[in-house]
């Protein structure tokens, strides 16, 4: 298999993730921007992990995402610490037939430790991320005692090993502050990768994502001096994402079609037509030829049609 489709997978899954996108959204942004890399809303980190830059500005609202990766970079997190951990809260899972997650659930909710998280993040139902107003992480067990194996715990400590690698061969800083904070905050030289919570698809309490966002987002986006690529949806069978046309018209948009298998609901798994919003040409590089033809570019004022497909 090609490099260019091989994609380096982090320890924290969240709803929305884009693992499975990281060799397109790597084609379009160019290669060679001098500044920093930065991304407002970090998620998971999958994107800049796999991008690799050699200076990085990774933000978040969500301050147990920005915790976890600040433990990594600081070396409290490492793939010894994190074997022994779920080594023994795995067997406690095992040995309660799951009740151990509530306790853990529980601790966490009180204490915010980043251990805690990954083990909650792990073997939660379906892989998500979600808290309730006062902050709670409110996800159930996936009902799987025998969760932590021992090969699902190698496969972890090497996530968390491949990802503290790269976090020591660069100079990453990682905050937690709202979107406007972080893209006031760039130069000319930067390049802003954008994968704000889906509007009308994806909220979790810390993401709380609304029209009025939206709208706020556009509006920073359209007067920053450097590059920029947003990830949005452009549509599914059921409907089509209406603030394409509203707010994202005046930009470039390539479309690929695409299907997430983490959603707390069906309706969240089925198959959409993902859209990459960007204030510059794509020039694709050195996407291999089957990539870019699976692509549909449409440049800057070009009518969008609800039923167009890939």
């Amino acid at each position: 298999m090609s490099d260019f489709y091989r994609t380096i997978v982090p320890p924290i899954k969240c709803q929305g993730i884009k693992t499975r996108l990281v060799s397109w959204i790597r084609s379009v942004a160019p290669s060679r921007f001098t500044g920093r890399w930065v991304e407002p809303f970090m998620g998971s980190g999958v994107v800049a992990f796999n991008i690799c830059p050699g200076k990085a500005i990774l933000a978040d609202s969500n301050p147990h995402v920005i915790n976890f990766y600040k433990a990594i970079a600081a070396e409290k997190i490492t793939p010894i610490s994190v074997r022994s951990f779920l080594v023994r809260e795995g067997d406690q899972l095992l040995r309660s037939n799951g009740d151990h997650y509530y306790v853990v659930r529980e601790r966490f909710n009180q204490y915010g430790d980043p251990f805690d998280f990954l083990f909650l993040n792990r073997s939660c139902f379906n892989g998500l991320m979600r808290f309730n107003k006062k902050g709670g992480f409110n996800v159930p067990f996936c009902r799987k005692p025998h969760r932590f194996a021992p090969a699902y715990i190698t496969k972890i400590c090497n996530q968390v090993k491949n990802i503290s690698n790269i976090i020591n061969l660069g100079e990453y800083e990682f905050y937690c502050q709202d979107f406007s904070t972080t893209i006031n905050n760039i130069n000319e030289e930067d390049m802003i990768y954008c994968d704000p919570p889906y509007i009308a698809r994806h909220s979790d309490y810390f993401n709380n994502w609304d029209e009025n966002n939206e709208r706020k987002l556009a509006n920073f986006l359209s007067l920053v001096s450097c590059k920029f690529i947003l990830s949005t949806w452009y549509g599914n069978k059921y409907r089509k994402n209406p603030f394409i046309d509203a707010l994202w018209s005046e930009f470039y948009m390539l479309k690929q079609d695409h299907f997430y298998h983490v959603g707390a609901s069906e309706e969240n798994r089925n198959s959409m037509t993902e859209a990459l919003i960007t204030n510059f040409e794509p020039l694709l590089y050195d996407a291999p030829s089957e990539m870019v033809e699976q692509m549909i570019l449409l440049e800057p004022g070009t009518s969008y049609t609800p039923n167009s497909s890939i």
